[in-house]
């Protein structure tokens, strides 16, 4: 996979640059800032893009603001923010640029890399992917479309939005992958989301109306 990375931090971008290199990853641009962000995701157009949410000058939002350009631009772009914090407006931002290949992870959390790995490949191929805190909290929120949603249909679109396979989602639950199926087949039946739809693009209409 080809990848651009973004990250003040020369340590934390030389780092994660040497970590993606191992996993038979290429680099092809990493830089410090976000207008250079912007720029490398126009130039080189790769597979995937991460960023800091948080850069020069101010350390506030411009990797969101980079992201958000390069989805304007370039609507196909797939993006991972990486944040040291929970910012809602953040996620939400993110996730209004579009309805496909979308990720937002807090940096403490990212631990084990498999499942970074498999995060960056579900972003990559056009899946969302949130941090389970950040599900957390916006679940917390009114979702009125979701209101007919029983207790464990929310778990399993819970585990949706964190880009969870339905085996494990299954897992996770302790549940056969074939009621994790029937699950998701109610989920989409409630929210309207119907069959002549595309699989991949029902799964991501849920999961953003999830967290809207």
């Amino acid at each position: 996979m080809r990848i651009v990375i973004a990250d003040d931090s020369v340590l934390l971008r030389e780092g994660l640059q040497l970590v993606l290199a191992d996993a038979g990853h290429k680099v092809v641009a990493a830089v410090g800032d976000g207008p250079a962000f912007v720029t490398a995701m126009l130039d080189e157009r790769p597979d995937l893009g991460i960023v800091d949410v948080r850069m020069p000058p101010s350390h506030s939002d411009e990797g969101l603001r980079a992201a958000v350009e390069v989805r304007q631009s370039r609507p196909e772009a797939r993006l991972l923010v990486l944040s040291q914090y929970v910012e809602l407006s953040y996620a939400d931002e993110l996730l209004a640029t579009g309805d496909a290949g979308v990720g937002y992870l807090l940096k403490d959390r990212v631990s084990d890399l498999d499942m970074f790995f498999e995060a960056l490949a579900n972003v990559a191929d056009g899946g969302t992917v949130l941090d389970p805190l950040v599900v957390r909290q916006l679940m917390g929120r009114n979702h009125d479309p979701l209101a007919g949603l029983t207790p464990r249909e929310r778990e399993v679109l819970s585990g949706m939005a964190e880009g969870k396979s339905n085996a494990a989602i299954a897992a996770a639950l302790f549940v056969s992958v074939a009621a994790v199926e029937k699950h998701t087949q109610r989920i989409f039946a409630k929210l309207d989301l119907y069959p002549d739809d595309d699989a991949a693009h029902r799964r991501v209409s849920a999961v953003l109306r999830f967290l809207r």
